[in-house]
């Protein structure tokens, strides 16, 4: 009997892991019209590519945290974050392709500052900490990137309460959002990992937040039912 109680804790944290990077793929992929857009029209037009390289440096630093030169159990950590960083490469690289060249410079210049800090994070990390006070040293650098990321959610959140309209705020993109912090948040705990539980315990309360202005302001009536363009605003 004592054997079957690891065992069916080692299946809700890797379940709970698994579910996390499901729900995250949906957030990758959340851009994909905005860029069928940009590369339809061959212009970014007046999106903005920050978030994607903001996005970018989150997942290099997160996907570095859950590798074993850093952490041990948390690889679905490292998994996600480096479908992430792939993705959010991919749509720097669109961006800067179909930019106005002052655009692009810009874009380029800061694609470059972002591999210049990830690569001084990775010497800094390897030559300069032992193992244990290594992972404490990224996992802080994880957990201040995280909290940055949250003006976005934080910004959608007083726009809906500004317009009274959910316009801007996708019901699914929401939805899938809290799940992936509530998956993630719940893996932390298993694992007992602080710089895993802490920032996605925010992420769900902004997660409920979000969805309870959805259910609110829903069934307000709006002026004009736009299509909302995903990655537009930043």
């Amino acid at each position: 009997m004592s054997s079957s109680g690891p065992s069916f804790y080692g299946i809700c944290t890797y379940a709970a892991g698994i579910a996390g990077n499901l729900f995250a793929f949906v957030l990758f992929a959340s851009p994909i019209p905005t860029f069928k857009r940009i590369v339809r029209n061959k212009s970014t037009e007046q999106f903005s590519g920050l978030p994607y390289v903001y996005s970018l440096l989150n997942c290099l630093i997160c996907m570095w945290y859950g590798l074993p030169f850093v952490s041990y159990g948390v690889i679905l950590v490292a998994t996600v974050n480096s479908i992430g960083a792939v993705c959010q490469l991919v749509y720097v690289t669109l961006f800067i392709i179909y930019a106005d060249t002052t655009r692009r410079l810009k874009m380029s210049g800061l694609l470059i500052a972002v591999l210049c800090v990830f690569s001084l994070i990775i010497y800094v990390s390897l030559e300069l900490f032992d193992h244990q006070s290594r992972q404490t040293f990224v996992g802080y650098l994880s957990v201040a990137s995280l909290i940055s990321m949250f003006a976005s959610p934080l910004f959608i959140i007083n726009l809906v309460i500004r317009t009274r309209s959910v316009e801007f705020m996708p019901f699914y993109l929401s939805l899938a959002t809290f799940l992936m912090s509530v998956s993630f948040f719940a893996y932390g705990l298993l694992l007992h990992d602080f710089f895993v539980y802490v920032p996605n315990g925010i992420g769900t309360v902004l997660g409920v937040i979000q969805l309870l202005l959805y259910a609110y302001y829903c069934r307000k009536p709006s002026e004009e039912s736009r299509l909302p363009l995903l990655g537009s605003h930043g």
